[in-house]
């Protein structure tokens, strides 16, 4: 159905291929995943099968693509429209009309199908996707989620030959993206549909994949082989896989259900968890510990490490009004009875939250429970209806944007919208200078969370996950004391995480509170102290991660549903407790 023959891209400019070496075929009816680390090129294989690369990118394609016969050089993503259907890392660039039930009919309407066949398509695909009752909505009302839903179903009513998806559950709840799977399984399993899709979140996605192709490294070629085959090589790889390294199953479980088939010896080498295990608030990560020859911590006499000492303020600039890391009015954030309502819904209602100084919290929930809503309601940009919101000492809408920016920053789900310049040096350059910290700073935190970036690099050109490391970057250069965080995984691949992992629990033993929207349930084993479930805009649960996690069938991590009823999370904790080091 696929066919690659020779293939490699380069972009104008770039000194080398993002791609080459590319020589395999992808069969009819099978669903391959794509997988590989952050800016390996995994967005631009997928663009040369939809024919946006090169004929809307850019840049040079050289060797062959052929989809169902067709070749991509000759034939323009008009002309393709009818037997490839794409979704792409940005569901807000796919859209075309206002409306959610118009856009799931656009894609007929251009293909000329009859009136009836396009309502009978749009009726069967709200339901497939748990859209109907959000058929009437504006687009621009629904949450990150929901428009992600949308742009799956806009493709899905064309009836493609082959599927093309580019992370399509990054922004879904873990409930929401099961369903979503389930759908493209269906097609794949009834009607012969040929998925593509690249996806970072690989403890969602692998069990369902009939092949995975592997990205190893940028311009590296490809490896394609099944799952078990490829994850036992696969420098990225769920939890799951993680731990079957760690207890030395082969070969190794692809799913939960695999793993707890074999869980039991390794249970039996496990101390019992007397305690639900979370993470400590106190104690620095490897990164933030000293570096020198006395191994001591931060405090104790010996040289913070690279990260601690680029999170702070050095001599000679300015100091913010308060300093960044000090709760002057004391709690950094609390709401009490906080209320909004918006096109005369109740987004939020009776919510009371305080934030604790080192405080790491994750707000979770379905999509559109309201975690966006509450962080703006946090940042200044949303007034509530009722209630009232308070952020070191201060009323955030009320608030000049200056004088709240050393108290708060956010990083947006979309993290373009914080980027205007033409390369990631200038983007530092006047994040530096807007938070008065010496020059470099920006440049060398954004170094730190994802290495291997130009100072010429165009922002646009970044992949969505490195997009995020450069927003990140221009926000932590301020050194807020509460750092809001809106889906701060998306397109990021493991180690990507990790060292986001490592920069924000440093962040926390500084004294700097996080809050955190998010639906990476692994993300919120790993760091947050506290975990807070939304739905329906109110507080359903609110208590330490381990409690609320593990109680929880859609929020639980995968080490937690294999080790039940131990409380514990992450494959480290069950490193650490064995005498070993984890798997890298």
């Amino acid at each position: 159905m696929i066919r690659f023959d020779r293939v490699s891209v380069t972009y104008d400019g770039a000194s080398s291929p993002s791609v080459q070496g590319v020589d395999l075929e992808i069969p009819e009816g099978e669903l391959t995943l794509l997988v590989g680390p952050s800016g390996v090129g995994k967005s631009t294989l997928l663009g040369t099968v939809s024919g946006l690369v090169p004929h809307f990118t850019g840049g040079t394609l050289r060797g062959r693509v052929t989809v169902a016969g067709r070749d991509t050089r000759t034939h323009r993503p008009r002309e393709l429209a009818d037997v490839v259907g794409t979704v792409g890392q940005d569901p807000q660039a796919h859209f075309v009309t206002d409306v959610v039930e118009d856009e799931l009919a656009y894609g007929m309407e251009s293909l000329g199908l009859p009136p009836a066949v396009m309502r009978r398509r749009v009726e069967e695909t709200l339901d497939l996707l748990g859209l109907n009752e959000l058929r009437e909505r504006p687009i621009a009302t629904l949450s990150g989620g929901q428009q992600q839903r949308v742009a799956i179903g806009s493709v899905l009513t064309t009836h493609p030959k082959v599927l093309v998806l580019d992370e399509p559950t990054s922004a879904l709840d873990p409930a929401a993206a099961e369903e979503v799977l389930a759908v493209l399984q269906r097609l794949v399993h009834d009607l012969g549909t040929t998925v593509l899709m690249a996806e970072h979140r690989l403890e969602r996605v692998v069990q369902y994949a009939d092949r995975v192709l592997l990205l190893p490294a940028r311009g590296a070629a490809p490896v394609l082989g099944s799952p078990a085959d490829v994850m036992a090589v696969s420098p990225v790889h769920p939890p799951v896989v993680s731990l079957g390294r760690l207890a030395g199953w082969s070969p190794l479980p692809l799913s939960v259900r695999d793993a707890r088939r074999r869980a039991a010896p390794l249970l039996h080498r496990l101390p019992p968890t007397l305690t639900p295990a979370s993470p400590a608030p106190t104690p620095a990560p490897p990164a933030f510990e000293a570096r020198g020859s006395g191994g001591g911590a931060p405090g104790n006499g010996a040289a913070p490490g690279l990260l601690s000492r680029l999170l702070r303020r050095t001599p000679g600039t300015p100091e913010p009004a308060e300093p960044a890391t000090g709760t002057p009015e004391g709690t950094p954030a609390r709401t009490r009875n906080l209320g909004l309502r918006r096109a005369r819904a109740d987004v939020l209602r009776n919510i009371d939250l305080t934030v604790a100084p080192g405080e790491t919290i994750a707000l979770m929930g379905r999509n559109g429970a309201g975690k966006s809503t509450l962080l703006s309601t946090l940042v200044g940009t949303l007034a509530p209806t009722t209630g009232e919101v308070t952020v070191g000492g201060r009323t955030p809408h009320r608030t000049p944007p200056q004088e709240m920016v050393r108290h708060v920053g956010l990083v947006p789900q979309e993290p373009r919208d914080l980027l205007y310049a033409d390369t990631v040096a200038a983007e530092c350059a006047a994040a530096d200078a807007d938070a008065g910290a010496a020059p470099g700073s920006c440049r060398a935190l954004v170094s730190e969370l994802l290495p291997g970036v130009s100072d010429d690099t165009h922002p646009r050109d970044l992949s969505e996950g490195q997009r995020l490391a450069l927003a990140l970057g221009l926000v932590l250069t301020g050194r807020p004391a509460l750092l809001l965080l809106d889906e701060p995984t998306r397109g990021l691949d493991y180690a990507a995480k990790a060292r986001l992992v490592e920069i924000l629990r440093g962040l926390a033993a500084d004294g700097h509170s996080i809050v955190l929207a998010t639906h990476d349930v692994e993300l919120a084993a790993e760091l947050a102290h506290r975990v807070v479930i939304l739905a329906g805009g109110e507080v359903v649960a609110d208590g330490p991660t381990a409690e609320v996690v593990v109680s929880s069938p859609a929020f639980a991590p995968q080490v937690a549903k294999v080790l039940a009823p131990g409380h514990w999370l992450t494959v480290g904790q069950v490193a650490e407790a064995l005498g070993t080091e984890p798997p890298r």
